[in-house]
């Protein structure tokens, strides 16, 4: 549970803040929001965005996490969820609950989204191929 005693306010202004490339991902971009230093590390929001075409996309993997949404802000992307194929179009709101199996495989240039994890140190671990997975569109 958080607490005052362990959290604090945080008020960022995202036009304040730079995009970073050292993330999880080198074909994206991310802004810190603050909230991970907020709540001592209990829970990380950040933006995300396209850097490059996909090429090959996140490959199969899974979070250790207790908590994950992806809130899609401008574009679209495609995720694999196990064998299911499924589109996330700006505006909407994906639970990716604890453990699943997923592959985001291609996304809109103008791709971003809002990603809420709990705890802000979550690992993400490399799982084998359940299906096969689409190709990528071409930004061409």
């Amino acid at each position: 549970m958080l607490d005052s005693t362990t959290t604090r306010f945080s008020h960022v202004k995202p036009d304040d803040t730079a995009w970073r490339s050292d993330g999880l991902r080198d074909f994206f971009l991310y802004k810190d929001l603050g909230v991970e230093a907020a709540t001592s590390g209990r829970v990380l929001a950040q933006l995300v965005k396209a850097n490059m075409a996909p090429e090959r996309g996140t490959g199969w993997h899974r979070h250790e996490e207790d908590f994950h949404i992806v809130i899609m802000t401008k574009g679209w992307a495609k995720f694999m969820y196990g064998d299911q194929e499924t589109l996330v179009s700006a505006g909407d709101c994906v639970h990716q609950r604890p453990g699943i199996v997923h592959y985001l495989f291609d996304y809109s240039p103008d791709m971003e989204y809002l990603e809420i994890v709990g705890p802000a140190d979550f690992k993400t671990v490399d799982m084998p191929a359940p299906c096969e997975v689409p190709a990528p569109s071409s930004w061409a």
